[in-house]
């Protein structure tokens, strides 16, 4: 591991006994998804600000994605916005031009945040390298509290062991100078996933959890396996996938 990595190792909470969708519901209004390339962050952001705007929150979804034009939250924008979710999504997204630049709008959103804090705000960030971005926002993270939620997918190349999923989000939180607060098991096989495939990799995030000392916040399946995963507490259903990656 890095060594600059490993400095930013949180101590270890004690998180025992917390229910996983109750521990969704009381997350901070800040909140940031991260995640290595192809583990699902931005299908699980754009659930989690579809779940907030139904339960009569205000929804603002920050698209800070900067690495990869093809799976990202501005393809959600039109669906989104009807539930009232405000999106704020690169200048080029969904367009020919591939150019890594943050529009001034997201920092207008976060300073709108801090007059309105309330207001769910949610940042989807691009993978590893990615999340040097957050390092131009840290204020609104340091002012004003946050949670930090990795998404792990143990059927990705570099993520499949419990050291290696580690070292990324080690590189993450070095990266982005902010640590990490709770765990997304999101787990899948895109459109081959079958129940089987989820319950398989719960022991295995659990205890990747605890090494990691922060708490399963929850494990993401989508809503056609609704029913065959009684052996899971409390999973998050997706209930609209963004584009696949298999």
């Amino acid at each position: 591991m890095h060594e600059k990595c490993q400095t930013m190792k949180p101590r270890l909470q004690k998180h025992a006994n917390i229910n996983m969708l109750e521990t969704l519901r009381n997350l901070k209004n800040l909140i940031v998804v991260c995640g290595h390339f192809g583990a699902g962050k931005t299908n699980f952001a754009v659930n989690l600000a579809r779940e907030k705007a139904e339960a009569g929150n205000k929804v603002t979804l920050i698209d800070l994605d900067i690495v990869n034009p093809y799976f990202r939250a501005a393809d959600n924008v039109a669906e989104l916005t009807t539930l009232g979710v405000k999106c704020v999504v690169p200048d080029f997204a969904n367009t020919n031009v591939d150019i890594p630049s943050l529009p001034p709008t997201v920092m207008g959103a976060l300073e709108a945040y801090e007059r309105e804090p309330d207001r769910v705000t949610i940042l989807d960030v691009g993978g590893d390298n990615g999340a040097v971005a957050l390092g131009m926002y840290k204020r609104f993270f340091k002012e004003n509290g946050y949670d930090l939620l990795y998404v792990i997918n143990m059927y990705r190349p570099l993520t499949e062991d419990i050291e290696g999923a580690e070292m990324i989000l080690r590189e993450i939180e070095w990266s982005g100078r902010i640590h990490a607060t709770g765990i997304v098991n999101n787990s899948n096989l895109g459109v081959e996933t079958a129940a089987a495939d989820i319950t398989d990799t719960d022991s295995w995030a659990r205890e990747f959890a605890k090494k990691c000392g922060l708490p399963l916040v929850c494990t993401c399946a989508d809503v056609s396996l609704a029913g065959k995963l009684d052996s899971i507490p409390d999973v998050f259903y997706i209930k609209n996938a963004t584009k696949q990656i298999f």
